[in-house]
């Protein structure tokens, strides 16, 4: 049986509770049972005293600084005053664990304490959108990317704000685990679970004229999932829709803050993922199934958002246990 995943949440005054809560749901519950894997989740800090949290919350440390050497992955929540100075020991260990090769993840106002400890520098980074001015004006070094819900530099994570954390931590268990662990955590929470980091971050939702482009919106999301497998264009899920292909990506990009194409991919990809850790399938029924239309356009595909190919993916992320799938054209769709 393997070691649980090593996961550490850094802890200090200051700390967002709502992040906290996050880290929490994601890494902390046994899921095992139904075939998550199995996490080891500790609370460090420079000391055993109670952390203090607004709201008159409070976290008890469980581990000194000195487990993140051990750690598979470092955690560190948003901040309730951006500006709070992090303890310079948590500073240090911060820039010990990158130095050693360990992800590191920050959740909102996090990037912040990142960027005290001079991690950000000369990198991209990203945080809650309503924090970009006084980010710049407090750490120049840092590129900051505007528009996107998370994004990744030299192995260190930072999100945007709220919902924008629960999308990277589960697309850090998909990485480390694959799909079918991340959806089945996402799933227990009862969340979505594939959001990518290119998705814009604030989404403006205008009033839909009518009832019926909302629900048209949703009716296409369903059908495109359901017909994966077909050669979908943006003007066959117009047509579906009852609007113009301009209009309909227009509408589309307004409520998911991103493009039709960009979502479809990323559900085929999704789908070819399931596939390759549920199933024993050749790649090229997968690549079919999955809609890519060829093994080489999935492998394309799979190099260019995984950075890695299909074989090496089921080879990581395969459950042992091929799981019988009908004969038809139905996709595996989450």
């Amino acid at each position: 049986m393997a070691a649980p995943y090593r996961v550490a949440l850094v802890a200090f005054p200051g700390i967002r509770a709502f992040d906290v809560s996050v880290i929490t749901e994601v890494w902390g519950p046994d899921r095992t049972d139904r075939g998550a894997p199995a996490f080891d989740l500790r609370r460090v800090a420079t000391d055993s005293t109670p952390v203090p949290m607004r709201g008159g919350l409070t976290l008890l440390p469980d581990r000194p600084l000195t487990w993140l050497t051990g750690a598979d992955l470092v955690l560190v929540p948003g901040l309730d005053d951006h500006l709070t100075p992090a303890p310079p020991p948590v500073l240090d260990a911060l820039r010990h664990a990158h130095a050693r090769g360990t992800p590191i993840a920050a959740l909102c106002g996090g990037a912040f304490t990142l960027a005290q400890a001079g991690l950000l520098d000369g990198r991209r980074a990203i945080t809650h959108w309503n924090l970009i001015d006084l980010f710049r004006a407090h750490h120049p070094h840092v590129t900051v990317v505007p528009d996107a819900l998370f994004i990744e530099d030299d192995n260190i994570w930072t999100a945007a704000g709220t919902a924008a954390g629960i999308d990277l931590c589960l697309h850090l268990i998909r990485l480390a685990h694959g799909a079918e662990a991340a959806a089945t955590i996402a799933r227990s929470m009862v969340t979505a679970p594939f959001r990518t980091g290119t998705q814009a971050q604030f989404i403006e939702h205008p009033t839909p004229r009518t009832d019926r482009d909302a629900d048209a919106l949703a009716s296409v999301r369903e059908h495109a999932l359901r017909h994966l497998h077909e050669p979908l264009t943006v003007a066959d899920l117009a047509a579906h829709a009852g609007m113009s292909a301009r209009t309909f990506a227009r509408h589309f990009n307004a409520a998911t803050g991103t493009t039709p194409l960009r979502w479809l991919l990323d559900q085929r990809i999704a789908a070819a993922q399931r596939l390759l850790e549920r199933t024993d399938l050749p790649m090229p029924e997968v690549a079919r199934r999955a809609g890519f239309g060829s093994e080489v356009t999935m492998r394309q595909h799979f190099a260019s958002r995984l950075a890695t190919s299909p074989r090496a993916y089921r080879a990581a992320f395969s459950t042992g246990a091929a799981v019988s799938e009908p004969a038809g054209n139905k996709p595996i769709a989450r």
